[in-house]
């Protein structure tokens, strides 16, 4: 006997397995943005420092992960690090590496940008009250700096969110690697669960990233007023 799409979606088991799924993209856009927070802090204040050399290691890395694709990457990390150096990362591994790779870039050159924006009398200012350079930053360049980044910070948290869809093709079973294995196992008794499943995973997304982006829009705009 044939079911509907919406059969296979509502029964329990499958329901269960889809928000298994969804905790774990939930749990690696969470860790590689924790883990690119905080070394996108660092890179962005590394990249202020004034020699050649640095900055010009600091731009390439910058503009590797920007502009290389997140798929070219995580094949590269999840197939070639083994074969070439015999390194086994698991696929949720390899996906967290690959993302704080690329949102570390993307928030250090937030940063960057932020810190350049600061009027210099503000260090001239710090220089004459005997402050360091640490103390310079800690206590009046990075409090300026942490409103108007979180905006950025959040839409690169929606933007993760999404792009983990990509590691289904590394192996690991997340909520649309789940949702396939649903649709095979119920292929024949559903013919149509294809597109109540799809049409479900892109609900799940949505219910995930809205809210995100409504807080980003709205702390971009009250810090433009």
């Amino acid at each position: 006997m044939r079911n509907s799409g919406i059969d296979v979606i509502l029964n329990a088991d499958n329901f269960v397995r889809i928000l298994e799924g969804l905790v774990v993209t939930i749990r690696i856009a969470l860790a590689s943005m924790t883990f690119s927070i905080v070394l996108g802090i660092l890179l962005g204040l590394v990249m202020m420092i004034k020699n050649r050399l640095t900055r010009c290691l600091t731009k390439i890395y910058v503009e590797l992960n920007r502009i290389m694709p997140q798929l070219v990457t995580l094949f590269l990390v999840y197939f070639g690090l083994s074969r070439a150096f015999g390194l086994n990362f698991s696929g949720e591994v390899s996906a967290v590496i690959v993302f704080t790779m690329w949102g570390t870039a993307e928030i250090g050159e937030l940063v960057r940008g932020l810190v350049t924006s600061v009027p210099k009398i503000q260090y001239e200012s710090a220089e004459a009250l005997g402050l360091t350079k640490g103390q310079t930053f800690g206590y009046i360049i990075l409090p300026q700096i942490f409103k108007p980044l979180l905006p950025g910070v959040i839409n690169l948290a929606t933007r993760m969110i999404k792009t983990t869809s990509l590691v289904v093709l590394i192996g690991v079973v997340e909520v649309l690697k789940t949702s396939q294995q649903i649709i095979e196992a119920s292929r024949y008794k559903a013919p149509d669960a294809a597109f109540w499943m799809y049409g479900f995973v892109f609900m799940l997304y949505f219910l995930v990233c809205w809210p995100i982006s409504l807080v980003a829009r709205r702390l971009e705009l009250k810090f433009k007023n």
